[in-house]
């Protein structure tokens, strides 16, 4: 990668659902690895945690309007619980973090993820655990490809 980033502008900020929070971990360890290996260590990670998906958006507009930022990405693993539509939080999620992005001009990044189904099983937990370091390094290889997308774009003076 031939970016260079700043020491003040060398974040990105990672917000973490704090259910199944060993599942989630998976996607932000993932992650962090595979942004350092792509940008040669120039990007870091700095992480935040929040007790659900939910509250991932508000925390992701604080960040973005903090300024200290590059991208933002946000985790999380919504499961039908049998109360709720998960299928509505996910989405509900995934639209703000959308909202967020358009609102200040950040990219922000979901790893918001809800299975079909989902049971407290050994294989479930080990499929999932795989799964999110996939989801990691997916999430990743978007968030350096869109910042040197972005990158290239002339600003108007």
């Amino acid at each position: 990668m031939n970016q260079s980033y700043t020491d003040s502008q060398s974040l990105v900020a990672f917000v973490k659902a704090r259910w199944h929070a060993d599942i989630v971990d998976q996607c932000h360890e993932a992650f962090q690895a595979e942004v350092a290996r792509l940008s040669d260590g120039r990007l870091r990670t700095e992480a935040f945690e929040v007790p659900g998906a939910f509250e991932i958006p508000l925390l992701a507009r604080d960040l973005a309007r903090s300024g200290r930022y590059l991208a933002i990405v946000g985790s999380a693993f919504v499961v039908n619980g049998g109360i709720y539509r998960h299928e509505f939080v996910a989405e509900t999620v995934v639209g703000a973090l959308m909202q967020v992005q358009m609102e200040t001009d950040l990219p922000v990044f979901s790893a918001v993820l809800t299975p079909h189904n989902f049971h407290e099983s050994e294989e479930h937990r080990r499929f999932f655990h795989e799964h999110f370091r996939v989801k990691g390094r997916e999430a990743a290889v978007a968030c350096v490809a869109m910042l040197a997308a972005r990158q290239s774009v002339p600003r108007a003076a």
